[in-house]
């Protein structure tokens, strides 16, 4: 039977059931995605970690008018790049941008990041009960954060945080593609304004670089941009979420605050996610666990069910803040792992440390279950959340 994504999730944080059966039953399996086009979903924790690393996949293909397509996003629904230099322009890209979030980069930035947290919390203390706290802090802190990095304008938040959540429209082509569009005119700006009169910053150093041309520089400016907020906004709302209904564990990490980093990858690890993985492209034929896979095929690597793998995790769905042994799959592995996982754990461990002593008794204001997901845009996350303290 083939599978239909993507996987129907009720409640927020808990796994979807189809993907934990799907975890028990095998290794790999045969799917539709959303766009009707068939595709390999491969969800084994070992498998995935593997894959991750493999060069026989990549996110280009040979005939990209023929490929299947895992949405309807312009920026990331189907292949990336050009399938002969793939690898040396991936290449090129990190080299570029790996340099400005180093871990070394980000202790340096975080006092600014405590900073900034520490404002946004003195906010939400006024705000009248119950808050959302994705609008008081999820939302706000990521922005704050990459708009300082980058060199970017805090004040033109609404312009651009509505053409990414345009452009990572997965129902939606036209829209996407318009706001994709906006977001690199709005780059090329960006850019034309630091060559003119650069800044200490990410994006003024990359106009520095001699043989960095305007369009990659605002393509490689408006990539971070969107990357640097999308999914931490998810991850700050959605961990939050398991803290506040882990009060226990939550007064433990107040008593001990040495611990909160390692309480940061549990919580980058637990929820469930319905996301049907990472998209990779097969640069050659070969088999996995007896599927034929042929070249061009669409292979999904579940990292949300291999976190939930319980030969990796035991007691996958336990929030276990000293959990030791394998390490998550969230931010992937291998010559593609996110380049901003530094800059992501900054603000987790800022945000929760700060939320923790700060709103001890803070709570969810409604039941898990009225808890909605967002299900239009490339990385979900929370609608709202409401508490209260």
């Amino acid at each position: 039977m083939t599978v239909q994504l993507p996987f129907e999730q009720e409640v927020p944080l808990q796994v979807p059931l189809l993907q934990r059966k799907l975890l028990r039953t095998g290794v790999i399996h045969r799917v539709r995605t959303m766009t009707g086009d068939g595709a390999w979903l491969v969800t084994g924790y070992d498998e995935v970690r593997r894959l991750l690393n493999d060069d026989r996949l990549g996110r280009s293909h040979p005939d990209p008018d023929t490929a299947a397509r895992t949405n309807r996003s312009a920026l990331f629904g189907g292949p990336l790049g050009n399938f002969d230099t793939e690898q040396p322009d991936h290449a090129r890209m990190r080299s570029l941008l790996q340099p400005h979030f180093t871990p070394g980069r980000m202790r340096f930035f975080r006092p600014r990041v405590e900073a900034l947290t520490a404002r946004l919390l003195d906010d939400l203390s006024l705000r009248e009960q119950p808050a959302d706290l994705n609008t008081a802090l999820a939302l706000p802190l990521p922005i704050l954060v990459i708009c300082e990095l980058l060199g970017v304008p805090y004040e033109d938040r609404d312009r651009f945080r509505a053409w990414t959540q345009a452009a990572a429209d997965i129902h939606d082509r036209h829209r996407s593609e318009q706001g994709l569009g906006a977001l690199f005119r709005y780059g090329l700006e960006l850019v034309a304004r630091k060559r003119r009169a650069p800044g200490d910053d990410v994006i003024s150093r990359l106009c520095q670089v001699d043989d960095v041309g305007d369009d990659e520089a605002a393509m490689l400016a408006m990539a971070l941009l969107f990357a640097g907020h999308e999914t931490t906004v998810v991850q700050l709302g959605l961990g939050a979420l398991v803290l506040l209904t882990e009060p226990e564990r939550r007064q433990s990490l107040h008593a001990d605050p040495a611990r909160i980093p390692g309480a940061v990858e549990e919580l980058l690890r637990l929820p469930g996610r319905a996301s049907g993985g990472i998209p990779r492209y097969a640069r050659t034929g070969f088999t996995l666990h007896g599927a034929t896979i042929r070249t061009g095929d669409l292979v999904l690597l579940d990292n949300g069910a291999a976190n939930h793998d319980a030969d990796a995790f035991p007691a996958p769905d336990r929030f276990d803040p000293d959990r030791r042994g394998a390490s998550h799959l969230t931010f992937g592995h291998g010559p593609r792992y996110c380049l901003g996982a530094p800059l992501a754990r900054l603000e987790l461990e800022v945000a929760f440390a700060q939320l923790i002593s700060r709103f001890p008794d803070m709570s969810p204001a409604v039941p898990l279950e009225e808890l909605r997901l967002r299900t239009d845009v490339l990385a979900g996350g929370l609608v709202e959340l409401p508490v209260r303290w």
